[in-house]
């Protein structure tokens, strides 16, 4: 991390302020080992491989370390050739392109697909995951003098609270042990009049959950260690990619592919970068340690029992998005 960024961190524990307590590695003006010291609790914090450490080594998100670690680059547009996150980050958050002068928080950065697209903008990003995917982030992010990242618990934010003027977490709601507690943490973290920007993935109804061949399988996935998970995962992938494009080129249709294969024919992608999504979207489906999809009657009312403005809660890129304004 920069030295410049301490101001922008905090104790999880008691909000007291963090001083470089020892800095046992540093690269110009980054540490890249060293320790954090809260003058209030005094408690302590690594700096390890320039990014300060919030969490225990072992969380429920280790499965999303090895997936972002595996696919750190995967989903960037720069290697996809694509420009799917982009569009995806400014038509979901409604952002402006220049945010010079503000400050965002992303809750649950992943490798930094959406990282990058966030600190084009200008402003200052800090960005935060549970897992060790922060390293993949990192390596392709954290260069950049506007670009704090941390390895941070949801539930038990480093930061002051009124700090932000964006707040951005998609694709990470769903997977925390108990979602709503997650989302209300967020609003106190926004300044007056800040923006937040979330989505999670619909509940389909009772039916459909009986008959969801993901639901069932993650009864058994989940309890498997994420390494021999993947390694399924690439097996199964090889497999029936040569099956599922005999039956695409028998019955030219390729919802028989995607039921089999994730991601089969989306986007425009090469064959190469098809099977790189869809590798990535198996593991990520069956690996999660907890999944509750949501109902848009559901989003909405979060946003009103945090009294959120300017609600906006509709169907979207990845199930249901939810934007709003702290009054």
């Amino acid at each position: 991390m920069r030295k410049e960024h301490l101001p922008f961190i905090v104790c999880p524990k008691c909000k007291g302020d963090l001083i470089l307590h020892e800095v046992r590695k540093e690269n110009g003006m980054s540490v890249e080992s060293g320790t954090l010291w809260c003058t209030a609790c005094m408690e302590r914090y690594d700096i390890l491989r320039f990014i300060p450490r919030f969490v225990a080594v072992e969380t429920y998100a280790n499965g999303f370390g090895l997936e972002w670690t595996k696919h750190a680059r995967t989903q960037y547009d720069s290697y996809s050739g694509v420009k799917v996150s982009e569009t995806r980050f400014f038509e979901e958050t409604k952002w402006q392109r220049n945010l010079e002068g503000e400050v965002v928080l992303e809750v649950g950065s992943g490798s930094g697909r959406f990282t990058e697209h966030a600190a084009s903008t200008g402003a200052m990003i800090i960005s935060t995951d549970l897992s060790y995917a922060v390293e993949a982030n990192y390596a392709s992010n954290g260069g950049k003098p506007n670009v704090l990242i941390a390895q941070a618990d949801i539930y038990k934010m480093p930061f002051r609270e009124n700090l932000f003027d964006k707040i951005i977490c998609i694709g990470v709601l769903q997977h925390t042990p108990h979602v709503k507690e997650a989302f209300m943490v967020l609003p106190r973290y926004l300044k007056s009049g800040g923006s937040l920007v979330i989505d999670v993935y619909p509940n389909r109804g009772k039916i459909f959950n009986l008959i969801s061949l993901r639901r069932w399988a993650r009864f058994f996935t989940k309890h498997i260690s994420p390494e021999k998970l993947y390694s399924g995962c690439v097996q199964y992938i090889e497999l029936m990619w040569p099956l599922v494009k005999f039956l695409d080129k028998m019955r030219g249709n390729k919802l028989i592919g995607l039921f089999l294969i994730p991601y089969y024919k989306q986007y425009g992608l090469s064959e190469k970068m098809l099977k790189e999504w869809a590798l990535l979207d198996l593991f990520d489906i069956l690996s999660a340690t907890y999944e509750y999809p949501q109902t848009i009657k559901e989003v909405q009312s979060w946003f009103r029992d945090a009294n959120m403005g300017n609600i906006d809660v509709r169907y979207g890129y990845n199930g249901i998005e939810g934007r709003g304004i702290k009054p």
